[in-house]
C-alpha cells in the first residue's frame, strides 16, 4: 500500500512539474513531500482514544458572577428608561446603517482602482493626524481637551 501512495504521488508530481533537461543531475526527491501514511489497525487506534478532560479553575465562579452583574445592571438601566421604543428605533437604525455601509464598502471594493486610492487617502489622513495631534506635546494637550469637551457634550453635563 505504501508503494502505491509513493508511486502515485511521484506520477502526479511528474505530470504537473515541467521537465527541465540539464547536464547536472536532478536532486528532486518527490517522495519526500508525500510520505506514505502508516497503517494503524483498529485495535491500535483504540489504545490512543481521547480521554475526556475538563479544565477548571477557581476563577470560573467569579466570571459567572461578573456576567450576572452585567445582566442585572443592563436590566436596571432598561427598566429605568422612559422611551423604550425610541431606544429600539435608534438601535434598529444603527443596525441598518452598519448593513448599508457594508454594502457600500463592498461596492467600492469591486471597482478596480478605487480601493487602492482609498487606501492612499487613509494613509495620508493618518499621517496628517499624527503630525497634527500626536507629534508635539502642545497638540496632544489640545487633542485631550477636545476629547474631554466631546465627552461632556455627549454626557450632557455641559
Amino acid at each position: 500500500m505504501a508503494t502505491i501512495y509513493a508511486g502515485a504521488s511521484t506520477a502526479l508530481l511528474k505530470a504537473r512539474l515541467p521537465i527541465v533537461s540539464s547536464s547536472r543531475p536532478q536532486l528532486h526527491h518527490h517522495n519526500a513531500f508525500f510520505l506514505p501514511r502508516p497503517s494503524i489497525s483498529l485495535s491500535e487506534s483504540r489504545k490512543f482514544a481521547p480521554l475526556p478532560i475538563r479544565a477548571s479553575s477557581s476563577e470560573e465562579t467569579s466570571s459567572s458572577v461578573q456576567v450576572e452583574e452585567v445582566f442585572s445592571d443592563l436590566k436596571e438601566k432598561w427598566d429605568g428608561l422612559e422611551n423604550k421604543s425610541t431606544v429600539l428605533i435608534y438601535g434598529g437604525g444603527a443596525i441598518v446603517a452598519v448593513w448599508l455601509s457594508s454594502i457600500v464598502v463592498g461596492a467600492i471594493n469591486s471597482v478596480p482602482l478605487l480601493p487602492k486610492i482609498m487606501e492612499l487617502v487613509g494613509l495620508g489622513y493618518t499621517g496628517w493626524f499624527v503630525y497634527r495631534y500626536l507629534l508635539f506635546k502642545s497638540s496632544r494637550k489640545e487633542l485631550a481637551s477636545d476629547i474631554e469637551e466631546l465627552k461632556k457634550k455627549i454626557a450632557g453635563s455641559e
